[in-house]
Order: structure tokens, then sequence, then C-alpha cells
């Protein structure tokens, strides 16, 4: 969408690296890094594909200091429509509404 406020830079597999013992666990997701930082990460979290649950995780760089104590929720709405509707998790699964927020 052209009139998004920042564009994707990458779009790849994503990996978590354990700060404790420094493993890494690769292709955990599907990770959209955005040229302000921002990031949009997809992944199953549970054990099999039956029941598992989808998280998604909404990461913006703020670089105003006034603006980082915004509410999250509307702070992040442009990033959350806009992995909601590249995602089609609604479609999907039938759901409106996140079961947990944090």
């Amino acid at each position: 969408d052209d009139s998004f406020e920042t564009k994707v830079k990458e779009a790849t597999n994503f990996a978590y690296v354990d700060p404790v013992d420094g493993s890494t666990a690769s292709k955990q997701g599907i990770l959209f890094v955005f040229a302000d930082g921002s990031r949009i990460i997809f992944r199953l979290s549970g054990t099999g594909s039956s029941g598992a649950t989808i998280r998604m995780y909404i990461e913006k760089y703020e670089p105003e200091p006034a603006k980082q104590l915004e509410d999250a929720q509307i702070a992040l709405k442009p990033f959350i429509d806009l992995a909601l509707s590249v995602s089609k998790l609604v479609e999907f699964t039938g759901r409106t509404a996140p079961t947990v927020i944090t």
C-alpha cells in the first residue's frame, strides 16, 4: 500500500537466538522488517499444528519521546491493521479480536 507510513525493507523467516546459551532456533515464523525499524512477526506457538496458537508481534519504532507514551493500541493500530490484512487471520480463524494482548 503506497499510503502506508513506512515500507517493507525485509521479509524473511524469523529466527530466535537464546540470550542465555546463544543457540539459534530457525524457521520460527515470518518476520517483516520495515524501513523505520518497526517489525511484524507471525509465529505458531504450541506443539503441532492442531490447537496451536497464532502469535502476532507488532513493534513500532518511535523516535519522538512525546509519542513514546501514547497508548500502544493507538500507536500500533496502522501496523495491526496491516498485519491483519496481509495475514488474513480473521478470514482463516474467524476471530475478530485477540484472546490475549500483552
